[in-house]
């Protein structure tokens, strides 16, 4: 933490792999944390390794935080443990600050904000890039929508496992811009995954010409973390299909609503469907390359 940073009182609600890890960083930065996690002893193992406290509900933790943060499964979850009598609305103070992590719609964001508004709080949508690795190594990207003061105060405490913290608009354009980041990361990976089967059908050694063609205009993130592992078959690396489905649902009913077309993407989610029929749902993405390799899960 560094001097101008304040101690604050936190809470972060949902310790999977990614909220785990980005609770971490605010405790090891001298924060007071206090987690609430579904399954409770996630929440005393995260309290055994990082110290700080657990709560029986999310109001419980959210009792006298300054800043509410969580990084649950979908729009429902997150209702779930933000309304009703032990959500975390019901125990936080007026002026206080929920800051949500999940990759959730725009429409629960913007639903959530004008609920916290009502209640003198603020609420900002903070989806992430950068997985399981970038949340333990505190290097994720967060796209942000809400109210540019509530942001500011929460941005140095996000910056504890951020590396790039922006402000994108309104509640909801955080959200809008994650679903711009998965569009982009599906085609990007179907289009690796059918050069590299290329490759391999063409008799090419294919890590030689990932290793040859990442350093011209082809490169991408993808291609050098997955090019060499898409090739040896390995895909227990990070995000999984059942998540990335989840999310391209989400972009294409946002597509719907707006009237933004999205061809590609529809094609794509259908390849990550017959992946899953494969039963390969917790693969990570990359994995569409089996599809044209003809290997089975």
């Amino acid at each position: 933490m560094t001097s101008v940073q304040k101690k604050l009182k936190l809470a972060f609600i949902g310790l999977g792999v990614m909220g785990g890890p980005m609770a971490g960083h605010l405790a090891r930065a001298g924060h007071e944390v206090t987690v609430f996690n579904r399954t409770r002893s996630k929440a005393d193992a995260w309290v055994a390794k990082h110290g700080g406290t657990s709560a029986a509900t999310p109001k419980e933790a959210a009792k006298d935080a300054a800043i509410v943060f969580s990084c649950v499964g979908n729009d429902d979850d997150l209702r779930e443990i933000t309304l009703g009598e032990h959500g975390a609305f019901a125990g936080m103070k007026p002026g206080a600050i929920f800051a949500d992590h999940t990759t959730a719609s725009a429409q629960v964001a913007v639903e959530l904000e004008r609920a916290a508004r009502g209640k003198g709080l603020s609420f900002l949508d903070a989806p992430v890039s950068g997985g399981q690795s970038g949340a333990e190594q505190g290097i994720l990207t967060i796209m942000v929508g809400g109210e540019p003061a509530a942001f500011e105060i929460a941005r140095p405490a996000m910056a504890c496992y951020g590396r790039a913290v922006t402000l994108m608009g309104p509640p909801g354009a955080g959200q809008k811009t994650k679903m711009v980041n998965q569009i982009c990361v599906g085609g990007v990976i179907q289009g690796l995954a059918e050069g590299l089967a290329f490759a391999m059908r063409a008799g090419l050694d294919a890590k030689q010409v990932v290793d040859v063609i990442s350093k011209g205009a082809a490169n991408s993130w993808q291609m050098e973390n997955r090019g060499h592992t898409m090739v040896d078959d390995k895909f227990d690396f990070g995000f999984a299909v059942d998540l990335m489905r989840k999310d391209l649902r989400i972009a294409m009913e946002e597509a719907r609503a707006n009237g933004a077309g999205l061809p590609a993407t529809a094609l794509i989610d259908q390849f990550y469907s017959r992946v899953q029929s494969r039963g390969g749902g917790r693969l990570d993405t990359s994995s569409l390359i089996r599809l044209l390799t003809d290997k089975q899960q």
